[in-house]
C-alpha cells in the first residue's frame, strides 16, 4: 500500500508501519504547503492508496465522498499520545480500502484500572 503522511503527521509514525507498505511525507514532495483539496487530489493522480493527516477539519472541508483514496485522521498530533496506541494506527491502516474514512481519536487521559492503564 502506498502512504502519504500529511506535514503534521509525526514522523516516527513511519517507523512503526509494516514494511510492506511504502510510505512518503508530503514534504519529500514538496507537497507541504498545499491544500486539504490539492493535496488529496495530488495523492490520488500520483497513486497513493492511502493519506494519513492531522487535520481534524478535513472532511468538513472537502467532498469526500468523490474520492478514491482512503483517509486516517489522527487526533491529536502529538506523538507521545499516539505511541501508546500505535497498534490501532496499524488495525487502521490494513483496514483501510478505497474511498474509506477513518478518525483514530486517543484518549490522553490514563485511567487506573486496578493495576493497568486503561486506553478505550
Amino acid at each position: 500500500m502506498r502512504i502519504l503522511f500529511d506535514h503534521n503527521t509525526p514522523r516516527p509514525l513511519k517507523l512503526h508501519l509494516d514494511d510492506k507498505h511504502s510510505i512518503t511525507l508530503a514534504y519529500e514532495l514538496a507537497w507541504d504547503t498545499k491544500t486539504n483539496g490539492d493535496l488529496i487530489s495530488s495523492a490520488e493522480v500520483d497513486g497513493f492508496d492511502l493519506l494519513i493527516t492531522t487535520d481534524q477539519s478535513i472532511r468538513y472541508q472537502q467532498n469526500l465522498a468523490a474520492r478514491n483514496i482512503a483517509i486516517i485522521v489522527l487526533m491529536p498530533n502529538n506523538w507521545h499520545k499516539i505511541l501508546p496506541h500505535v497498534d490501532k494506527v496499524r488495525e487502521a491502516v490494513e483496514n483501510a480500502v478505497a474511498n474509506s474514512y477513518q478518525e483514530l481519536q486517543f484518549d490522553d487521559v490514563e485511567r487506573d484500572r486496578g493495576n493497568a492503564a486503561y486506553s478505550p
